[in-house]
């Protein structure tokens, strides 16, 4: 289960314009090959495997020939790679995405930033980067990234062309601040070295993603125990082990109550889901039917029956869960199982299969293409994909918040389990790490 992206073809139209100053290197007659052939390769992945035979009414022959006559005129290789993307987004799907050859290097710009209800805030500055030295501020919002607004339906697709597609040496944002002074603010970005290589399996490209996202160094479950009452777990990801799973269902039935952090989450893999959602049941409990091209197969958490956690639950969730989280999220919901709390999830929910390509021999082009292989339809006979979950309690941080390491949401969350936690100790709990390289 992988999670990707969503957007709208007029953003990239939007952010191909606003990029292409940028652009200077002239396309090369085989680089414009190597283009075509790119293009040949998603458009046969998605025609042999997209589980909508129909492309959701997209004539996706002639799409394809509009983006192969494109690519005839364009003038560099971000700019070939847009058009390949632009044949993608025409299906409209979060999971559906196109991966152009990766660098060597990756931009590092030294700062995070999420969509909280309809705005978006700078959530980390990283200290000693050149954001921290330009004022960059935990709490700013973020009006405009080089040109652009961010909004939910299109957060990350910006995110995609900033950091994928075509990523910028500098970027100007334009904030403002908690007393609403508005300023103007250019955010060098630092090269680092990736060790992840796009190569031959989907995963990768997710370890790829997770360096993108600087959660290699966090990647593991944490923990926070207030006696036998409450056990909190930071769970960054569903990439776990059967083993780290059970561990996390072991600690948990020492407990009265579990809160499940999924802020930030992307996802992960299906067989974790599974395992996770298992320790919270005594019976097996339907998690979607994955509807295919061809069949329909339903995916399943089998329970356990007097080795389950059976206390009060709670799960936190925000714009930035996605996939398996929602997954997990809206299961609890459905089955009476607990309370969600927190922000609208990212409504990116598709089981997926990433399609490696080479081009070439000296150098290697290594890309590919994930092509959503079916639509999770819950056991409510809805989806999630561009839906997302809405929690039973909203509960949104304020910039103040922000600014002053306030986590309201995981304060709320222990007050529901009998645990007395202000939002100042609950934001010291789970601090960022950065990576060291």
């Amino acid at each position: 289960m992988k999670i990707f992206i969503k957007w709208s073809f007029a953003v990239i139209a939007q952010l191909l314009a606003l990029s292409t100053l940028g652009w200077s290197q002239q396309l090369t007659g085989l680089e414009r090959e190597q283009r075509q052939v790119m293009l040949r390769a998603v458009y046969d992945d998605v025609r042999k495997d997209y589980y909508d035979p129909k492309f959701h009414g997209v004539d996706w022959d002639a799409k394809f020939s509009e983006a192969r006559e494109k690519i005839e005129t364009v003038t560099s290789k971000a700019e070939g790679n847009f058009q390949i993307a632009g044949l993608v987004e025409t299906l409209n799907d979060s999971h559906t995405v196109f991966i152009p050859p990766q660098h060597s290097v990756r931009e590092d710009y030294g700062w995070h930033y999420q969509m909280i209800g309809e705005h978006c805030y700078v959530t980390q500055v990283k200290p000693g980067s050149d954001g921290e030295a330009n004022g960059l501020k935990v709490g700013d919002e973020v009006l405009t990234i080089d040109g652009f607004s961010p909004a939910r339906e299109s957060f990350e697709k910006m995110q995609y062309v900033l950091g994928v597609l075509s990523p910028q040496a500098e970027l100007r944002v334009e904030l403002r601040d908690s007393s609403g002074k508005m300023r103007r603010v250019d955010v060098m970005s630092k090269e680092k070295k990736t060790t992840a290589i796009l190569g031959q399996t989907e995963m990768d490209w997710w370890k790829i993603r997770l360096d993108q996202q600087e959660a290699l160094d966090q990647a593991r479950p944490r923990y926070e125990e207030f006696g036998d009452q409450l056990l909190i777990v930071k769970l960054p990801n569903f990439f776990l082990n059967d083993s780290t799973a059970d561990d996390l269902i072991k600690k948990a039935r020492k407990h009265n109550a579990l809160i499940v952090d999924l802020r930030g989450n992307p996802g992960g893999a299906l067989s974790t889901l599974q395992r996770l959602l298992a320790g919270m049941f005594e019976k097996d409990v339907k998690i979607a039917d994955e509807v295919r091209r061809r069949k329909t197969v339903t995916a399943v958490a089998k329970g356990k029956p007097g080795n389950a956690f059976t206390g009060e639950l709670i799960v936190l969730a925000d714009s930035k869960s996605a996939s398996a989280a929602e997954l997990f999220s809206r299961v609890v919901q459905i089955e009476k199982r607990g309370t969600v709390l927190g922000d609208l999830t990212s409504g990116m929910v598709m089981a997926a299969v990433y399609h490696p390509h080479r081009y070439g021999q000296n150098p290697v082009l290594l890309y590919g293409v994930m092509v959503s292989e079916a639509d999770m339809i819950m056991s409510d006979g809805k989806s999630l994909e561009h839906v997302g979950v809405r929690p039973d309690e909203t509960i949104l941080p304020t910039k103040e918040d922000l600014l002053n390491h306030r986590d309201p949401v995981m304060a709320r969350a222990a007050e529901m389990a009998g645990v007395t936690l202000s939002p100042e100790k609950a934001g010291e709990m789970f601090p960022h790490e950065w990576p060291q390289n």
